[in-house]
């Protein structure tokens, strides 16, 4: 089988544009196995070939290689140059502003953020460069610490290690959110050959100016700025034993020191796992989340008798608890411990006008905690983008404080320091409340058990239904499509109070292809389509009251008990 001329014709032009030697080589080896039949090799490039990898809110990421449809050099220059563009034309000052550039500890991440670097001096633009890897809310912070017009972060997150990404931060620190992700997408298609843009070399652009090293005084700054957020800084940690791992990534060097100076001095960093290493070797997935990957620290943890476990996606910018619970460790989920830090943030920091914030598709125990204080709640798509843009709003149009905002994803971010996730800081935060806690005469659990008791216990679950295929693309959209023109009157016997269609911007949110029904006694179902797989996304949500002498463990099979029914009578209508 020979290669359909259109893609030998690109992956040819690709080999003349193409700076790196690596990629080079491995896209020469495809051309020349598929030239010869190879039928695996046809395909492989028709996939690199067939469009390209889209930039949106949250940047780019993808696999890395050769061609359009993976993250490259090519595509990083190009990306760059058209990010340089729409600041020219949008920020009268971003050349003498500049852009903060940092990356974390994955191949190709400090390559990929000399050329933006590289780019961004040939088009005029000032680049203040990271000297090392460090955590992704590091970047977020210096971009308003410097003033910067724009912020990128050269990360994928907790993705597998073939994997890598380019985030951009708009000037306020957070994540792009339209209009300007469509602006830079729009200049980015305008860019031509990327080994025809000017780009200094780096020494070069150093003495002119137009790139400026950063040193380990910036990232000290941000720990103090991150310790600054503890709420009571005269509880006392020095014996609280913290078990920690930063799961290969670049976490350890600032959660160490956050912990350390911030008054936790007794921190077990699990060592086969503290440092970067862009092959994650002990773990099948980078990601806290994932089964199997807090094994080893849960371990050291019991070696320690530890009374806090936390741990760090690569880029630091998640975070995943445990605690001991009757002689072993349970892994709280991400709705707990957002739970856990609003409570504990509301009831011990000031009051007066604040606010905290979620996603659709986390617990509504947030909104139920917020009123039982007297805080205003805001509820965001999923992204921590709109979280962090949100609490701009708020800070903006109604002069109050932002307390809190988390994704059940494992992302959370403690006051207006960090405008994105911060895993730094809620470690930090969430070693205080243990601590405070313990001066109470409380664990942990004790503390959520409390919040369940005052609001309720919440219980959540999510179904994927996969329909694969146009006729199952076609399947999804009816669905939405019918449930839109005929939505149920009741679920499981229980009336449905409120529709929510996003598609409609309904509930002040930008349009999105979600519907929320609202049930009577705080139930939920959110319905939605991958926006990349071919899945119809159902999330369902019960509230039960606890009962006064109740366990928490006999009010939680109630709730499961009906949460099975809700999502069963849902599924059958679907």
């Amino acid at each position: 089988m020979s290669l359909h001329p259109p893609f030998r014709e690109a992956a040819g032009l690709w080999l003349d544009e193409d700076p790196d030697p690596k990629t080079r080589e491995e896209l020469s080896a495809l051309i020349e196995r598929a030239d010869h039949g190879e039928e695996a090799a046809h395909r492989d490039l028709r996939e690199r070939f067939d469009g390209q990898l889209e930039f949106g809110t949250a940047g780019l990421r993808g696999v890395l290689g050769a061609g359009p449809q993976r993250m490259n050099r090519v595509l990083v220059r190009k990306v760059t140059a058209g990010l340089a563009a729409y600041l020219k034309a949008k920020v009268p000052d971003a050349g003498s502003r500049g852009v903060l550039i940092g990356h974390d500890a994955r191949h190709n991440s400090r390559v990929f953020a000399e050329d933006t670097a590289r780019v961004l001096a040939g088009a005029g633009i000032k680049s203040f460069l990271a000297h090392r890897p460090w955590p992704t809310p590091t970047s977020a912070w210096a971009v308003t610490h410097l003033g910067a017009a724009a912020g990128v972060m050269v990360t994928a997150s907790h993705n597998p290690p073939e994997y890598n990404g380019y985030k951009v931060y708009w000037g306020n620190g957070a994540q792009i959110i339209p209009p300007h992700d469509t602006g830079i997408a729009a200049e980015i298609a305008k860019i031509g050959r990327s080994d025809e843009l000017a780009m200094p070399e780096l020494d070069a652009a150093r003495k002119s100016g137009l790139v400026v090293d950063l040193d380990e005084s910036l990232h000290d700054k941000y720990l103090a700025d991150v310790i600054a957020l503890r709420a009571q800084p005269s509880l006392d940690g020095k014996n609280l034993i913290i078990a920690y791992t930063p799961l290969h990534g670049v976490g350890a060097p600032s959660v160490e020191p956050a912990l350390e100076r911030g008054g936790f001095p007794r921190v077990h960093t699990e060592p086969s796992q503290r440092e970067g290493d862009p092959d994650f070797p002990t773990v099948a997935f980078p990601n806290p989340e994932e089964k199997g990957a807090m094994d080893r620290v849960l371990e050291l943890a019991r070696k320690a008798n530890a009374d806090l476990v936390l741990a760090n996606d690569p880029d630091a910018d998640r975070l995943c608890v445990a605690v001991p619970d009757d002689g072993s460790y349970r892994v709280l989920t991400g709705d707990q411990v957002g739970a856990l830090l609003a409570d504990y943030l509301l009831e011990v920091g000031p009051k007066g006008k604040r606010m905290v914030a979620t996603t659709i598709v986390s617990s509504q125990l947030l909104s139920f905690l917020a009123k039982q204080t007297g805080a205003d709640y805001r509820e965001t798509l999923t992204g921590f983008k709109w979280i962090g843009n949100a609490a701009l709003d708020y800070e903006r149009e109604h002069g109050g404080r932002f307390v809190m905002g988390y994704e059940e994803a494992l992302g959370y971010s403690v006051g207006p320091l960090v405008r994105d996730k911060d895993g730094v800081s809620a470690c930090l935060i969430f070693a205080e409340l243990t601590a405070w806690n313990r001066a109470r005469g409380k664990t942990v659990l004790d503390h959520l058990d409390d919040i369940y008791r005052r609001v309720g216990l919440f219980v959540t679950e999510q179904v994927s239904l996969v329909k694969p295929g146009s006729e199952g693309i076609a399947e999804i959209k009816a669905a939405m499509k019918r449930f839109r023109a005929s939505p149920p009157k009741e679920v499981a016997g229980h009336p449905v109070e409120q529709v929510i269609d996003l598609s409609l911007g309904e509930g002040g949110l930008p349009p999105s292809d979600v519907l929320v029904f609202k049930l009577a006694g705080g139930r939920r179902i959110i319905m939605r389509p991958s926006g990349t797989e071919p899945k119809l996304k159902s999330y369902y949500e019960v509230r039960v009251p606890v009962g006064e002498g109740e366990s928490i463990a006999d009010a939680r099979v109630r709730g499961v008990t009906e949460l099975r029914a809700l999502r069963d009578a849902h599924q059958a209508l679907i």
